[in-house]
Order: C-alpha cells, then structure tokens, then sequence
C-alpha cells in the first residue's frame, strides 16, 4: 500500500486492501483465542492448588461470556470452501399466493438487513420489484463482508410461512412460500468469457413504492443470458452505464459459478437445487399461529422466540447447517 502509484488501478487496490482486512481480521481473532486461553488457564491453575468458589464462579461467568465468540472461532475454521470468503448476491422470490407471499419476501429481506447490520456486513439493494399491493416480489442484494457467502449460503432454498394472514378478512391461518438463493460475487480479475452474441440487453424505467424502496435512477437494465436463461437486473446506480456496468458484473458471478459448477459435475449445483417454492421442498418452517418456532428441517435446529428470529437472530441456524455439513463430509 505504500507503493507510490498503488492507486493507480482502482480494481487491485480494492482486491489488495480486502485482503490486508481479513488478514488483520484474522490475526485479532487468533490473538483474542490465545487471550481467552490463557485466562481460562490461569483460573484452572489457581484453582487447582486452592478451591475458592468465589474464584470459581468468576471464570464460570468468564467461560460464559467467551463462548459465544468461541463458536464462531469454532464455525470460521469450517468456512474453507472455494468461494466462502467472496461477498455474496443474495436474492429473494415471493412463490404463488400474490399479497401473502409477498409480504412474506418483504419480511425475508428485513430479516436478512437485520442479520447482515448485527454482523457489521455491508447490505445494498440492487434491485427490488414491489408486489401490486403490498410486499416484494423478488429482489437482488448485494452482501459485503468477510465470509458473507459462506455464512449466506446456510440459506438458499424455500421458506414457508405459517401464520393469521393480515390480509383475511375472515382471520384464518394461512401457508406462504419464498425462495431465497446465494451466489459468491467473484472478483473484477477472474475472466469469464461472454459473447455479446448471447446477451440481450433491455433498459428499462424504475419504478418503486418509494421509501426504502425509492429509485435513484431512470436507466434500469436487465440482461438475460440467452444460453443459459439467467436474468440479471440493477436499478441502483446513477447512470444507465453504471447499471449496465453492475449488471454484466452479477452475470459475470453467475456465470462463473453456473461453469464451475458443470466442470466439476457437482449433483447440487445451485440452478438444479432451485425446486418449486412450495409444499414438500421448505428448508425453513416460521410458524406464527397456533404456537411459535422456527424450525430447520435440513439440521432440526428450532427456536421458540420468532421475533428474535425475524430480527435477524439466524447464527444458531447457520452455525448448526454449517457443522451439519462439514459432518456429512466427514463420514464420506
């Protein structure tokens, strides 16, 4: 970074600078560890040559205190796949039932924006199509942060919805759907070859429901990707060139894990996990009424508090898909 015309190229000073971030990042995390072992040393060497419960129930609080940070020291070490450490682009779709289903999505991405502000992760809305009445029907965000796509990735697949829908008149309990997908926003430098052949390009006016959802330019673009049928759109930017310049930067991403994921032969590719969002296919149950849980069918971790949930509380349920996974690999 002291390199005098180290500026002078925008993209590798990016790239050099998040890497001295988690580096560092890294290396505080390491020596916190090293800091809580010696304490919790210290207290059993003490206590071993005199119990004093005082002294004991002091490190008691102390382990306490530490094992939330401990876990996620525990849960880093299993984020070593290719592309964990990438930023992620995350979008969300309302399934079939119009209003419901798209206040469901809504409540997705505030829960999400909640999640992502409790774990200091950069969250920003690409583009966002507001359903006619109320609600989302789908949107694109972009996820910034160490380790975003590895943590996000727990998410991908259909959440169901159980609660009095606000919008029956009659009070009855209601069943919605919704997808959620991630991807690894792959870096300026990885080349993925793209035919101006097989795009088609379409530049279109935004359109919101102003609020958080208000757009800031007249120059949306959507680029659809002929060969493999993948859309990408953006609407944030301030120039109809920055969208287009966003956007084949998403494709880009998809594209280069859509190869990966052919040339590896993968069996759960993400385009071919993408099932129906609905019945049979959850991921995820939110039961609202009668009772309240949360409850993951993929690892049968639950929580009973589903605000704390909807605000954002999804650690438990990601650190338990994560360790679900690395077990299974284990016993290949």
């Amino acid at each position: 970074m002291n390199v005098p015309d180290f500026w002078g190229n925008q993209a590798t000073a990016k790239k050099t600078t998040k890497q001295i971030s988690q580096t560092r990042e890294e290396i505080n995390h390491i020596v916190k560890l090293d800091g809580i072992k010696d304490d919790l040393d210290t207290y059993i060497l003490m206590l071993e040559e005199e119990f004093d419960a005082s002294l004991f129930q002091e490190a008691v609080l102390h382990i306490d205190e530490y094992r939330g940070f401990i876990q996620k020291a525990e849960v880093s070490c299993l984020l070593n796949e290719k592309y964990d450490h990438y930023d992620a682009l995350f979008t969300i779709h309302a399934g079939a039932g119009g209003t419901e289903a798209q206040d469901w999505a809504e409540m997705l991405l505030r829960m999400y924006a909640r999640w992502a502000e409790k774990n200091k992760f950069g969250f920003n809305i690409v583009d966002i199509l507001d359903g006619e009445e109320a609600g989302i029907k789908s949107v694109t965000v972009e996820v910034t942060g160490s380790f975003a796509y590895g943590l996000l990735k727990a998410e991908s697949g259909v959440h169901r919805l159980v609660r009095i829908s606000p919008f029956n008149s009659q009070g009855k309990r209601q069943t919605s759907f919704a997808s959620a997908y991630v991807y690894p926003e792959i870096d300026d430098e990885i080349d993925v070859e793209i035919d101006p052949k097989d795009i088609k390009i379409d530049t279109y006016r935004a359109s919101g429901a102003g609020g958080q959802h208000v757009n800031t330019t007249d120059s949306a673009v959507r680029i659809t990707h002929l060969p493999t049928n993948i859309v990408v759109s953006c609407q944030n930017e301030r120039s109809q060139n920055q969208n287009k310049d966003k956007a084949m930067a998403m494709l880009k991403s998809r594209l280069y894990q859509y190869y990966e994921d052919l040339r590896d032969k993968e069996k759960k590719d993400i385009e071919s996990s993408k099932t129906e969002i609905g019945w049979g296919n959850q991921i995820r149950s939110y039961v609202f009424q009668p009772y309240q849980m949360v409850k993951d069918h993929r690892t049968s971790f639950e929580s009973g508090t589903v605000d704390r949930v909807m605000d954002g509380d999804l650690d438990g349920f990601i650190y338990a898909w994560l360790k679900f996974v690395a077990m299974n690999k284990a016993q290949r």
